[in-house]
């Protein structure tokens, strides 16, 4: 049976054992994977109902109607590749080079299917995006501190005592990982804003109010270093600036740190030295560091394993292989143009994008601030083409609708950002549509180009990618998967050290140690819109139609304002309003609502992101903000 990954934007990236019987898909974790362990999470378990999807694009569309409503007629694959090039050979000629832009991210990991249709737009020296959405301002946190986000190899879990899951829902978001810890025996401690799932699993809870996580770490810190509790022995010979780090928590107040964070100064004790006593390690999730608090928070987290004697005592981003032979920037003849990801809409509004080429995303679901991203693309002239399986948001949004197909019907391979192993993944069946490197040959072949670098086959950039990061394609296609190996390493900072005290900060213009912000808004409830179980941002809500729509409040912030539950609410900003059910929880805070994140607008009528901010963490790498959002709620009788 043919081996497969499930190449979703999810931490676990499964490997699974798939067959077609009777002309019906069936998977199962792959047993033999130490991460998968032969099960698969809920989303994973149904990929057969999304793989024989009826509403799978079957042929290329092009628009005949207004933007974003259809309609479209059906074309030949001939008449839409020859459509997208001449398009975007005029554009070219007319407005240069850097007014195409290719949006592409994780919808699909899969090393070839992510990163090969790059080629195409790297040889025509188009513009690029600077990827910000996800998790960038840890990654620029972590490096502030260690010098890279690489952190813990979760299989070395089974040495350690403590786990703490700091901002990550992780029975819904990395379900593989909660039962490796689970496995490995391991006291699991959650740190969150409000009691998700993870949180009701844990041994211990600390609830916490938003942005304050940067300060309960200075806490925590601070009564390691004074209590001493820290490993000596490893913090001289290992960290930068201990004592001028000890000196700056020294002034701190428990009192203070106890008063903003919503903790009681013994939880704030008991955290600390129960932590240092079995020296915790830390995931460090991506929600919290979507915020204008975030990159600080991730900066003061990071330091806290070192100080009980980790060399990289967190996880976070995993970053294993090298990709760039997929990618091709080689074939570049000027440096690329980056646009920042989350300034999409800002970028189309300037006149600075003519023609946008998106696959494996919706940004149309994902990206915030959704009323200003339509406008902006209505009432331009910018042509879009967009590759995906499904008539998305962002389909109906584009000039031209290429039909994709699934991961179970080509040959490629996936990594993880979680573990450390690649995955195998061989073509089950074909149903529909072409893949990304498929339709990069054909564009090519249209354009005239003859670059045999955009000709390779799929195999062929798979056995440079596996060859260039020191793996064996024939282990691969025995075994499914093979697990990279960890060379020493040390950190990469200025000093060589971990920097408790950050040059690489204070060269981007901020202060040495992480600091404490408050942040507040114009509206007095602060909108959380993190995932839900059953989806991935967009993916899975019109095949697996289980969606919550619900608004999350507070029953002390619903009685204010005369709500009860089930009722109709209206919640809004000054960037859009939205109307749906709320439902009274004690698991959200006072203060605090939310609302699960980008289900589709044409499926259900609305979608968060319709009130997100898009607003970046410009010190951090321009991430994401979409945590600093502010609303207010009102019942609407139902009218």
């Amino acid at each position: 049976m043919p081996f497969s990954v499930c190449m979703r934007d999810c931490y676990d990236t499964c490997s699974m054992v798939s067959e077609l019987k009777d002309g019906r898909l069936r998977v199962r974790g792959n047993p033999e994977h130490p991460i998968t362990a032969g099960f698969l999470c809920p989303k994973g378990a149904l990929l057969p109902k999304w793989f024989h999807s009826e509403d799978r694009l079957k042929n290329p569309l092009i628009r005949t109607g207004e933007r974003g409503s259809g309609p479209f007629r059906e074309a030949s694959w001939e008449e839409a590749i020859g459509l997208v090039a001449n398009k975007l050979k005029e554009t070219i000629e007319k407005h240069g080079s850097e007014s195409v832009l290719v949006y592409q991210y994780a919808g699909d990991r899969g090393v070839v299917n992510y990163a090969f249709p790059l080629r195409l737009f790297h040889y025509l020296n188009t513009a690029v995006l600077d990827y910000g959405i996800c998790d960038r301002a840890g990654q620029e946190a972590l490096k502030d501190v260690y010098g890279t986000a690489v952190g813990l190899d979760p299989e070395e879990l089974k040495n350690q005592r403590l786990i703490v899951y700091w901002g990550i829902n992780a029975f819904w978001t990395n379900l593989h990982g909660f039962a490796l810890a689970e496995r490995y025996n391991l006291e699991i401690w959650t740190v969150d804003v409000v009691r998700t799932e993870t949180a009701r699993r844990s041994d211990r809870f600390f609830q916490v109010k938003p942005d304050t996580d940067v300060l309960l770490a200075l806490g925590v810190a601070k009564l390691i270093i004074e209590e001493g509790l820290y490993d000596r022995a490893f913090v001289r010979e290992n960290v930068y600036g201990f004592e001028e780090f000890k000196n700056y928590v020294k002034t701190l107040s428990l009192d203070y740190v106890s008063n903003e964070t919503g903790l009681s100064v013994e939880e704030i004790e008991t955290f600390a030295r129960e932590f240092a006593e079995k020296r915790g390690v830390i995931h460090i999730g991506y929600g919290f560091q979507r915020s204008l608090a975030g990159g600080e928070a991730v900066r003061a987290i990071a330091i806290l394993p070192a100080l009980v004697g980790h060399h990289f005592g967190f996880i976070y981003d995993m970053k294993t292989i090298d990709k760039f032979y997929a990618e091709g920037a080689f074939l570049r003849t000027k440096p690329a143009k980056r646009i920042p990801q989350m300034k999409l809409a800002e970028y189309i509004e300037r006149g600075e994008i003519k023609f946008l080429y998106v696959y494996n995303s919706n940004p149309l679901a994902s990206l915030p601030n959704q009323n200003r991203l339509r406008k902006a693309l209505s009432e331009s002239d910018v042509f879009v083409v967009t590759h995906d399986i499904f008539l998305t948001d962002t389909a109906l949004y584009s000039d031209v609708v290429l039909p994709a197909n699934t991961f179970f019907e080509r040959l490629d391979i996936a990594d993880s950002y979680y573990h450390r192993y690649v995955a195998l993944n061989e073509p089950v069946a074909r149903l529909y549509g072409k893949s990304n490197s498929e339709v990069t040959r054909l564009l090519a072949k249209a354009l005239g180009i003859e670059n045999p670098h955009l000709y390779e086959s799929d195999e062929e950039v798979i056995r440079k990618v596996l060859e260039l990061n020191g793996l064996s394609w024939e282990e691969l296609k025995a075994k499914g998967f093979v697990k990279i190996p960890e060379k020493p390493r040390k950190w990469k900072t200025p000093s060589g050290k971990i920097e408790f005290f950050s040059r690489r900060a204070v060269e981007r213009g901020l202060g040495p140690f992480p600091e404490y912000r408050k942040f507040e808004g114009k509206y007095l409830l602060r909108l959380l819109t993190p995932t839900y179980r059953m989806t991935i941002t967009s993916q899975y809500h019109n095949t697996y139609g289980m969606v919550d729509p619900s608004l999350y409040i507070n029953p002390a912030d619903a009685g204010k304002r005369g709500i009860r539950d089930s009722e109709t609410v209206e919640v809004f900003n000054d960037r859009g309003k939205v109307r749906t059910v709320a439902k009274l929880s004690d698991d959200v805070p006072r203060g605090v609502v939310l609302l699960y994140k980008a289900f589709w607008v044409r499926l259900l009528g609305w979608n968060a992101n319709f009130l997100t901010t898009d607003e970046t963490v410009k010190d951090y790498g321009n991430g994401s903000a979409y945590h600093s959002t502010w609303v207010e709620v009102r019942k609407t009788n139902g009218k």
